[in-house]
């Protein structure tokens, strides 16, 4: 993709994504390039400046991808340690979870699904529980 600075014939100035140059200069010979402001068809490229990152600029972007790519992976280690070290009790969690609170020698792991309806009730007990976002297995 490439973003062109257009101008019309009635000095208009806009912009506009095109796939390729060449896709640009079709449209426009055929008059399918018009502009916003005044629906002239005459149009032209304008004058543009290439954006160029220089190298502090290229690590600053590459940083929030890496960032995320990080917390990916700790969270993928986090769902290992639940899934080998916690029962899955799936959508029965919040029956399970006062099993397990309002019966102390009943002390076990668990884990599961619980509604945003579900867990405010929960909390409104006094039972703490955690949400944790979920990576897909895929994404390990």
């Amino acid at each position: 993709m490439i973003k062109y600075n257009l101008k019309c014939e009635n000095k208009h100035e806009f912009e506009s994504w095109f796939s390729n140059s060449k896709e640009f200069e079709k449209l426009r010979l055929k008059k399918l390039v018009e502009c916003i402001y005044c629906k002239s068809k005459q149009i032209d490229k304008s004058i543009m400046s290439p954006s160029i990152l220089g190298k502090d600029e290229r690590k600053r972007k590459e940083k929030p991808i890496e960032d995320l790519k990080k917390v990916q992976k700790e969270l993928a280690k986090l769902r290992k340690f639940v899934e080998k070290n916690f029962e899955n009790v799936g959508k029965d969690f919040p029956r399970e979870v006062r099993n397990v609170y309002y019966d102390n020698r009943k002390n076990k792991n668990i884990y599961g699904q619980a509604t945003s309806e579900e867990a405010e009730e929960l909390k409104e007990e006094g039972i703490e529980i955690a949400s944790i976002p979920w990576v897909e297995k895929s994404e390990n």
